[in-house]
C-alpha cells in the first residue's frame, strides 16, 4: 500500500506499545517507512520482525521486551527508548487483549488482569510521554475499539476498559492542551489479524459482520496505519480529544 508522505515524522521519536505483531507490527513499519525512530515494546521476542523491518525499510527499530502490565518496567523502557531516539515526539498506545468470557463466569481476577493489559497501562504510558513532551509539544494515540460503540457479544470486559480508553483521551487532550500535547483515539472495527483468524473468524461470522460495513471488504491491520501517521503528524495539528472509528461504516454518525 502506497501511503501518504508526513515530513515531519522522519527523525521523530515514537514509542508503540505492542508493535511487534498484528496491528501493531503493521504500525512499526509505517512509522518506519516515514524515517521515524521507533521503539516497541511487548511481551514476545520480535527479534526476527527487527531484522525483517530493517531489511525492509533500511530503518532499523529498537524491540524492548517488556510486559506493558508492570509499569515500572514499561516507564523504564520509555526512559530507555528516549535514550536511545531522543525526547518522545510521539506515542501509540496499542497493546490490548480482546479475551472473550461469559459475563457470570468473570472473576475479579480476570477483571483486573483485563484493566491492567487494556487500559491502566495506557494512562501511565501517557503519564510518562506528557511528562516528557511538557514544554514541547507532541502526539499521543490511543488504540481504542468500536466494540464499546456496538455492545459486543462476550467482550464486556474489553469494552468497558476500551469505553474507558476514550473518556481518557478526552479528558487527557483537555488537560495537555494547552502544553500543545495532542490527545486522540482511534476506534477499528474487526481487522483481521493472523490472532482473530485463528481465534474467533468464520465464514459465518465474517459474512455477517461484512453485511453490517459500508465498505463490504474484510479490513486489514495495513487499513489502521493512514489514519495513525495522521493523528501522529502535524497534518492534524488542531485535532486533539476526538476518537476516529476506522471500521469500514459499521458506526455510523450524523
Amino acid at each position: 500500500m502506497k501511503l501518504a508522505t508526513f515530513h515531519d515524522l522522519e527523525g521523530a521519536s515514537v514509542f508503540i506499545t505492542g508493535g511487534g505483531n498484528g496491528i501493531g507490527a503493521t504500525l512499526t513499519q509505517g512509522f518506519l517507512e516515514q524515517g521515524a525512530k521507533v521503539t516497541f515494546v511487548g511481551r514476545s521476542d520480535a527479534s526476527e520482525f527487527v531484522d525483517e523491518m530493517a531489511a525492509q525499510t533500511g530503518n532499523r527499530p529498537l524491540f524492548i521486551q517488556c510486559d506493558v502490565t508492570i509499569i515500572p518496567d514499561l516507564h523504564a523502557a520509555m526512559a530507555q527508548a528516549e535514550k536511545a531516539h531522543g525526547p518522545l515526539n510521539v506515542l501509540v498506545n496499542n497493546a490490548a487483549n480482546d479475551q472473550r468470557f461469559d459475563a457470570l463466569d468473570v472473576t475479579e481476577t480476570d477483571w483486573d488482569a483485563m484493566q491492567a493489559i487494556n487500559l491502566k497501562h495506557y494512562f501511565f504510558a501517557c503519564q510518562y510521554a506528557a511528562k516528557s513532551m511538557q514544554g514541547r509539544g507532541g502526539a499521543i494515540v490511543n488504540y481504542s475499539s468500536t466494540s464499546y460503540m456496538i455492545g459486543s457479544l462476550n467482550l464486556q470486559v474489553y469494552v468497558a476498559a476500551n469505553a474507558g480508553i476514550v473518556g481518557l483521551t478526552r479528558s487527557l487532550a483537555r488537560e495537555w492542551g494547552p502544553q500543545n500535547i495532542r490527545v486522540n483515539a482511534i476506534a477499528p472495527g474487526w481487522v483481521m489479524t493472523e490472532k482473530q483468524k485463528e481465534k474467533w473468524v468464520t465464514p459465518e461470522s465474517i459474512a455477517a459482520h461484512l453485511e453490517r460495513q459500508c465498505i463490504p471488504t474484510a479490513m486489514e491491520p495495513e487499513d489502521m496505519i493512514g489514519g495513525t501517521l495522521f493523528l501522529a503528524s502535524n497534518a492534524s495539528k488542531m485535532m486533539t480529544g476526538q476518537c476516529i472509528a476506522i471500521d469500514g461504516g459499521v458506526v455510523v454518525t450524523g
